[in-house]
């Protein structure tokens, strides 16, 4: 029992992070990390405190990366991202599809991500900017969600989980994320989807095409989109959009998976190499222009 004297003295800092610094002078001299990590602590109800991460030691970060990032700058930091996402509302629910491809500049650095996130059993998200970006901050979301189920016994709507992501991002706005999000499910109102980006805008619509291929996934979704579109016609439309965005966007590209989201709540609908796909559609008839 002698031995677990030590060890009971050494955890004191788990009640008090700050003990760390010893004797403080003042605040002069504080550690900034450790002053961050003793407020989080202290937030109460702790679950419910954002997270926080050590930025650069200087007097305004926002301008510090505007700077790094500027043309002027002797040694530029060019964040370089690429893809294709896009979901849209019909009368059957909501469509979501994605590309696979992640790249940085013109190195494809994977042909098989996955860039839809089930954040639980009726609410999604999707990946555009920078994977570590949306993957953190959407798998944050989702333990967010799943403790407003605990607390409440009931879902939360995708108005709140998509204002949830929201504000946690607007914290960190100018500070180098870089994420497009759609966040899309289905509640008491019934279908919804809302885009929320890094600087924390949030918008609602009935369609919506996020990435660098959106411009060409856009052309074909305006050309064929209704909403009384049957299941199987809103597949092969987002399908045909996400192909032929990969077609003509060196930065899109591998496979295209597809998403229903419904009532019961959201169907993964298969994955299929576009490829195959790309020289199934030019293959079919073209329709006449005259």
């Amino acid at each position: 029992m002698e031995t677990l004297g030590p060890l009971r003295a050494s955890l004191g800092f788990l009640d008090s992070p700050a003990s760390f610094r010893g004797t403080r002078n003042n605040g002069a001299d504080e550690d900034p990390l450790s002053v961050e990590l003793g407020s989080l602590v202290s937030c109460k109800p702790r679950e419910f405190a954002h997270p926080t991460f050590a930025i650069p030691n200087i007097a305004n970060p926002v301008e510090f990366l505007k700077h790094q990032t500027s043309v002027d700058a002797k040694n530029r930091i060019k964040i370089q991202h690429g893809t294709t996402t896009l979901a849209f509302k019909f009368n059957h629910g909501v469509i979501v599809a994605v590309d696979s491809r992640a790249t940085g500049g013109s190195y494809v650095a994977s042909q098989t991500v996955k860039k839809v996130i089930e954040i639980n059993p009726y609410l999604l998200g999707t990946m555009a900017g920078g994977a570590a970006d949306c993957s953190y901050w959407e798998r944050e979301l989702g333990r967010r969600c799943r403790i407003y189920e605990l607390n409440n016994k009931e879902r939360i709507s995708v108005a709140a989980a998509s204002k949830l992501l929201a504000n946690m991002v607007y914290a960190y706005k100018g500070m180098g994320l870089s994420m497009g999000t759609m966040v899309t499910g289905w509640d008491k109102t019934g279908p919804q989807l809302y885009y929320v980006d890094n600087d924390g805008m949030r918008l609602k619509s009935d369609l919506f095409s996020v990435g660098s291929g959106s411009t060409y996934a856009y052309g074909v979704l305006d050309a064929g989109y209704r909403p009384d579109l049957s299941v199987p016609e809103a597949i092969d439309l987002a399908k045909r959009s996400i192909v032929y965005a990969t077609y003509r966007d060196a930065y899109s590209g591998g496979y295209v998976s597809v998403y229903h989201v419904k009532e019961e709540g959201w169907e993964f609908m298969g994955r299929t190499d576009v490829n195959d796909l790309i020289y199934q559609y030019q293959a079919e008839p073209k329709p006449s222009l005259a």
